[in-house]
């Protein structure tokens, strides 16, 4: 059996959870696939971009649900749910992995899926009933220094671990409202088809120096990512399951015309999660 990859989903709206449209139809599938090549994942290691912290913490509740973190949608969002078993006795190991790696992580008996976790996790586990340990991250470090955070992580895709990263390909919000309420299959605009496209070509030739540098070097990186928060998941997942392998692009979407949708599988088994979509 084939050890897990590791994957940034971009999750876009917390309105995905009710008009899924092709991204939720991947997400669908995703889980399955997964399941299918590689068996039930013992425990989703989740790192989400509405996740943060100073210093890496571990919500290791015995019980974790969704957390409503948006506002302004409609009521029916709000009752939406996504209770799933928590995953305490993972997280020691995770900690000291990261302690290994000259992090200072810390536990709490807390727990919430932010809804870059559940909006996902509802489509790849609808039964809620694969353990969830949310780990919030340092937001402040460049991408390579993200990447190394992945890298302290990589031997949990051994042990039935899946390390998923949650962000946005591309995240400008003052785009996707800047013309009114809009339209979620607007054509997309060129600004984040040239970042979007730029952004796989590094990463199938696996061209990190130019990724970790994607700020100066991508087309309009500042336009698609005013902030790097949605973007740096990316690096966290890529570093958990690079093992000299090409990451592969699993989906490429958009919505809003802007909003980009790509998701990502990285290590020696990513091609094979994409054969078995």
């Amino acid at each position: 059996m084939d050890t897990l990859p590791s994957l940034f989903l971009s999750h876009g709206s917390p309105m995905l959870a009710l008009e899924p449209g092709e991204t939720g139809g991947f997400a669908s599938r995703l889980g399955p696939a997964i399941d299918r090549t590689f068996g039930r994942p013992k425990a989703v290691l989740a790192v989400s971009a509405h996740s943060t912290a100073r210093q890496p913490t571990l919500l290791a509740a015995a019980r974790q649900q969704a957390v409503h973190d948006f506002g302004g949608f409609p009521q029916a969002l709000y009752a939406l749910r996504y209770d799933a078993p928590g995953a305490p006795n993972l997280a020691p190991v995770v900690a000291m992995l990261l302690g290994a790696a000259g992090e200072q992580p810390h536990l709490l008996d807390r727990g919430g899926l932010d809804h870059g976790i559940w909006c996902m996790l509802r489509f790849m586990s609808p039964d809620a009933d694969v353990p969830v340990l949310p780990l919030t991250w340092p937001p402040q470090h460049p991408p390579e220094r993200q990447f190394a955070f992945g890298q302290a992580l990589a031997t949990l895709s051994a042990q039935g671990v899946l390390v998923m990263g949650s962000g946005s390909i591309t995240h400008n919000l003052h785009r996707v409202f800047a013309q009114g309420p809009p339209a979620v299959d607007a054509p997309e605009i060129t600004e984040s088809r040239q970042f979007r496209d730029w952004f796989a070509r590094h990463s199938a030739a696996r061209d990190w120096p130019a990724l970790f540098d994607y700020r100066r070097q991508a087309p309009f990186a500042a336009d698609m990512h005013p902030t790097d928060e949605h973007l740096l998941p990316w690096f966290v997942a890529a570093g958990a399951g690079d093992h000299g392998d090409a990451p592969v692009r699993l989906f490429n979407g958009v919505t809003y015309g802007c909003l980009g949708m790509d998701a990502y599988a990285f290590g020696s088994s990513a091609s094979t999660l994409a054969a078995a979509l």
